[in-house]
């Protein structure tokens, strides 16, 4: 491995800047290339670290550069950004590359394997037929309302008092094929949906990590696959406050000789993976405020949650226990031990 040369590249669909450059010192040559060009000229190049800017088929030329003897390395898009001087070009991109990563500072994004990969594209696939549910059906809804039918919440109880609405004998006859058509292409969504759900089933079925990750409560089939494709590996993270903060649910710090200021979470990261912890965080509160309210024992982390939950109200508790359960799956899936939820008391 020549560790002395740096090859920054800024991809793109068909015509690929790349420049080369010493451990220190500016890039001494700039190339274009094409997308056939650039295999050859990555085939051709003596073994180097070759640098990316996360962005789309970065994993896929990532993978292809190790496999020919290359160290690639992928830098943060949002972070690149801030060491290009002047004007934005697609080489003073590949320069900004190179004085990221020679400041030290920038840690690099893991690389996904084409099986990480396929589960975070169900996933995308089954968020992009949930959003298109959720716009019919709300669609349906101020339609009918503009009739004078008010519809109550909820999927399953606007489809089945949407269809009542449409077979009546009053309803204007024009709308009703249409209407009809539209409570069918939801139930469509609704079988895509699954469909997706059981292919991530299918894919994690036998992964060790995925069913250590389901050990923890507020933890499932989807926050726990999406966990496992996007992190990768808990050995990317120093620490378990480290995997919350790159999840975004650490405070923002603003902070200054003497004062230290902290306000709302940072919301930075994968916004999706947020979602889905915050979300698995609020159904764990709202299961041990259901055990509380029934007398039954509850362990260590539900009472800390409904302690918290009466002194901070419930979403910041929500979020609170998100952070907690984010620091749990790190030292669950770090240790290789299952989730320990403490002693039950009543």
């Amino acid at each position: 491995m020549n560790q002395s040369t740096l090859i920054a590249v800024d991809l793109a669909k068909e015509v690929f800047q790349v420049a080369l450059a010493r451990a220190q010192g500016k890039a001494y040559a700039h190339h274009r290339l094409s997308r056939t060009r650039f295999e050859a000229f990555l085939a051709k190049a003596d073994r180097s670290i070759v640098l990316f800017e996360a962005c789309g088929s970065a994993h896929f030329w990532c993978r292809q550069a190790r496999e020919l003897g290359h160290e690639p390395i992928m830098l943060p898009a949002q972070f690149v950004r801030k060491y290009r001087l002047r004007n934005k070009t697609d080489q003073t991109d590949t320069e900004a590359l190179l004085d990221a990563y020679r400041s030290g500072r920038v840690h690099p994004v893991p690389v996904r394997s084409v099986d990480q990969q396929q589960i975070q594209q169900l996933h995308r696939v089954r968020e992009q037929w949930k959003s298109t549910r959720v716009a019919r059906i709300n669609g349906l809804r101020g339609c009918l309302r503009e009739l004078g039918h008010a519809i109550p919440a909820g999927p399953n109880a606007a489809k089945r008092h949407a269809q009542a609405i449409i077979d009546q004998e009053g309803f204007p006859a024009g709308l009703r094929a249409v209407f009809s058509e539209l409570l069918q292409e939801i139930t469509d969504l609704e079988a895509k949906i699954t469909l997706a759900e059981q292919q991530i089933h299918a894919l994690t079925r036998d992964n060790d990590e995925v069913s250590l990750l389901q050990q923890v409560p507020g933890v499932g089939l989807l926050t726990s696959t999406a966990l496992v494709a996007c992190a990768g590996s808990p050995d990317h993270f120093k620490s378990g406050r480290h995997f919350a903060s790159w999840l975004g649910i650490t405070p923002l710090e603003c902070s200054s000789g003497n004062k230290r200021w902290l306000g709302r979470i940072t919301k930075r990261g994968d916004k999706y993976l947020r979602m889905l912890i915050i979300h698995g965080a609020r159904s764990a509160l709202c299961r041990a405020k259901t055990l509380a309210k029934a007398s039954k024992p509850l362990n260590r982390l539900q009472r800390w949650a409904l302690r918290l939950e009466q002194r901070v109200g419930f979403n910041k508790a929500t979020v609170a226990l998100a952070n907690k359960m984010a620091r749990i799956c790190w030292a669950v899936w770090k240790q290789r031990a299952p989730f320990n939820p403490g002693p039950v008391l009543s």
